[in-house]
């Protein structure tokens, strides 16, 4: 009974995400890079060494910081993909190998139904190289998770 609740929770956790990462790529380039450059600002507002750049420099840094908020934030929440997915195949009597192809599989793929969604988007482009760094995250998320239960395993024994 305890692991069916686990593991509706945890598919519910991962459609939200799904459905969260689908929501930020509708947006068009104008809506996500705003929400980029926020962030950005965000982050960036007390570092005096930026805050004292000419404008022109000022707007060049900020402009790298927010693509590389942007790679970070695609790692991340593909890892979370990655927990939720190993996660609920650990509730399943599957070997480690098979839980790690399966997840990957699934992360993989849809990070690229993603990237192709937002070929249709206004002002976005589905790039191979998001594709690759959330499959990096999915299989850190799964290593996550492989570390966790060798934890729990060790201190049970």
């Amino acid at each position: 009974m305890k692991k069916n609740i686990l593991r509706i929770i945890l598919i519910l956790l991962l459609f939200g995400t799904f459905y969260l990462i689908f929501n930020f790529s509708s947006q068009n380039s104008e809506e996500s890079g705003g929400k980029s450059r926020q962030i950005t600002e965000v982050v960036t507002k007390n570092v005096k060494d930026i805050q004292d750049l000419s404008k022109s420099e000022k707007i060049k840094v900020l402009y790298r910081i927010e693509s590389i908020i942007r790679k970070i934030a695609h790692f991340s929440i593909y890892s979370f993909v990655g927990i939720l997915v190993m996660a609920f195949l650990s509730t399943y009597n599957i070997t480690e190998n098979k839980r790690i192809i399966f997840s990957l599989l699934i992360g993989v793929l849809y990070a690229s139904t993603d990237e192709f969604h937002q070929r249709f988007v206004p002002g976005r482009s589905g790039e191979l190289t998001d594709i690759f760094l959330d499959s990096l995250g999915v299989l850190f998320g799964c290593l996550i998770i492989l570390l966790i239960l060798k934890i729990i395993d060790k201190n049970q024994n």
